[in-house]
């Protein structure tokens, strides 16, 4: 009964309409996933990407697999299967967002906000060099998700994922 006591159908009504950042990520997603390394290609993977309301639609929560899961039981190099949990923080005025990837046991937290028509993601202080995650280019069926890094003062890319809404069976 973990799913019916975690996933809403809606957002909760104290998330004013103009602050539901992650509202058009909600559903299914396919992905082709990236990973750069000085700027160039260094793997390229198939993924999948899932969004819900949770929490009584206070939150935003997402899982990310990458490969597959089809291909997870065959695939010689998985990467993750990891989950972000986000809320909006009225006093902050911002979303507050944890990202927990158990392969790698790797913890993130980051502060997001909507920048223009990008959804801006920047790590607390206090985490290694910052990061940055960004949902562009954002349609009904697409959005850009790129993951920066901060080393000496420069962005550098690490990954991206070009999202398409996934469609039933």
């Amino acid at each position: 009964m973990i799913a019916e006591s975690l996933i809403s159908p809606r957002p909760h009504p104290d998330i004013p309409a103009s602050d539901r950042i992650f509202a058009p990520f909600i559903g299914s997603w396919d992905l082709r996933v990236t990973w750069y390394a000085t700027g160039e290609i260094v793997r390229q993977e198939d993924g999948e990407w899932h969004f819900a309301w949770v929490l009584e639609g206070r939150a935003v929560q997402d899982v990310w697999i990458v490969p597959r899961r089809e291909r997870r039981a065959t695939a010689p190099d998985l990467y993750e299967y990891g989950t972000s949990v986000r809320f909006y923080d009225h006093a902050l005025g911002a979303w507050r967002s944890t990202w927990i990837g158990p392969m790698h046991g790797m913890i993130r937290s980051f502060v997001a906000r909507h920048i223009g028509g990008t959804v801006v993601l920047d790590t607390d202080p206090g985490q290694g060099d910052p990061m940055r995650w960004e949902f562009s280019d954002v349609t009904h069926d697409t959005f850009v998700w790129r993951n920066w890094l901060n080393r000496d003062g420069r962005w550098m890319l690490q990954q991206d994922f070009m999202a398409t809404r996934a469609r039933p069976d």
